[in-house]
């Protein structure tokens, strides 16, 4: 039988998450949170960059008179 992921007791801050996975994969616990907060800041930031290059390329410029 291989590994098996679990949340960790001894590796956490809000619930053992990043510290299962630090121990499943043999990664640093620091690196694991990075590439949590990134990918959670990317998944919020991303959509918002491409809803306001789709309105910037469809909505038009307002006309001078």
């Amino acid at each position: 039988m291989g590994k098996k992921l679990y949340r960790s007791s001894g590796q956490k801050m809000i619930d053992g998450v990043c510290g299962g996975l630090l121990e499943y994969f043999g990664l640093d616990v620091s690196l694991t949170r990075l590439i949590f907060v990134g990918l959670g800041l990317l998944m919020v930031i991303l959509p918002m960059v491409l809803f306001y290059l789709i309105a910037w390329l469809v909505i038009p410029l307002e006309a001078k008179n």
